[in-house]
């Protein structure tokens, strides 16, 4: 991706923070993790924006992913409270192999719990953008809505996949009676 074009997602991201009067550091990064700034990816909003299957501007996909990236920043406290639990899993998942993980049930309860986690931020962050598009009418609504719907959804079949695996661990365990 051109520096040019990387350029404009962020002069639409800035639009954004700016018509929400946010103040919050906006930074190209591409590794997950933005307690502190509203990171961003440009070639990866590309490649999302490209996986749905309803045509959706570029323009409008970045507005929407912008406004959802702010209400993380709105949740910012629930976030960090939530940080040490989720360096405990972080560390677990470190330290055993997938293998590992999805043979041992308490592994694969942490695992469930980070999902479950991840899901109630993720609405989170969509019910708190919902509301500053709603106040600042900066992307239409069903496009709004058909983008959450996606993205929650990417989440949902992890945790059900995720889901599945665990309760078939607990029913290979369960010994029957006699």
């Amino acid at each position: 991706m051109t520096q040019h074009k990387e350029n404009e997602r962020l002069q639409v991201i800035e639009s954004v923070v700016q018509a929400v009067n946010m103040t919050v550091k906006i930074k190209q990064d591409d590794s997950g993790m933005n307690m502190n700034y509203v990171g961003f990816d440009a070639k990866r909003l590309v490649e999302a924006r490209n996986e749905l299957m309803l045509p959706t501007s570029l323009e409008v996909y970045v507005k929407t992913m912008t406004l959802h990236e702010l209400g993380h920043a709105v949740d910012r406290e629930a976030l960090q409270a939530s940080l040490p639990r989720t360096m405990e899993i972080f560390t677990m998942k470190k330290q055993h192999t997938l293998k590992e993980i999805y043979r041992q049930e308490h592994l694969l309860a942490m695992l469930i719990e980070e999902h479950e986690m991840n899901r109630q931020f993720e609405q989170t962050a969509w019910t708190n953008a919902w509301m500053l598009n709603r106040t600042h009418h900066l992307v239409p609504e069903k496009d709004f809505h058909y983008i959450k719907q996606y993205s929650l959804a990417t989440y949902q079949k992890l945790y059900d996949q995720d889901l599945q695996a665990y309760h078939h661990l607990l029913n290979q365990q369960m010994v029957p009676l006699v």
